[in-house]
């Protein structure tokens, strides 16, 4: 018998914070659509490609958050419009449990779908933490 495993569904919501990338082709400058404590939709002029790894800070109000993100997805060609704005869907790599916390509880604040706050501590994810 073969264990199938669960699709861990993280709450998000619509937060617009700046968003600052560094990458090989030089910086990336843009701004959250949405964001969870996994990954994060980025509003940007200029999305990098499928599969890019790259360091960017994502200034939330409380503070500049350092993260380590994957493109999973990008609209470098596709329509930009108020449902579609170019931008790129990236996946959290590596960041920090404080800034997990951070992002989770501005989430739970803003978000439809939020977590209770208590239930936080018992969050287990799959990224690295610094």
């Amino acid at each position: 018998m073969h264990k199938i495993g669960k699709k861990h569904i993280s709450p998000k919501a619509n937060l617009r914070w700046q968003v600052n990338a560094v990458t090989p082709k030089g910086p990336v400058d843009g701004v959250t659509k949405s964001i969870s404590t996994r990954e994060a939709y980025v509003c940007c002029a200029r999305p990098l490609r499928l599969n890019e790894v790259f360091h960017m800070s994502i200034n939330s109000p409380e503070k500049s958050l350092n993260v380590k993100a994957e493109v999973v997805w990008s609209n470098i060609h596709g329509p930009d419009d108020e449902i579609n704005p170019r931008g790129m869907g990236v996946r959290f790599l590596k960041i920090s449990s404080q800034d997990r916390k951070l992002i989770a509880k501005e989430v739970n604040q803003y978000s439809d779908n939020a977590i209770e706050f208590e239930k936080l501590e018992t969050l287990t994810l799959e990224v690295g933490d610094d």
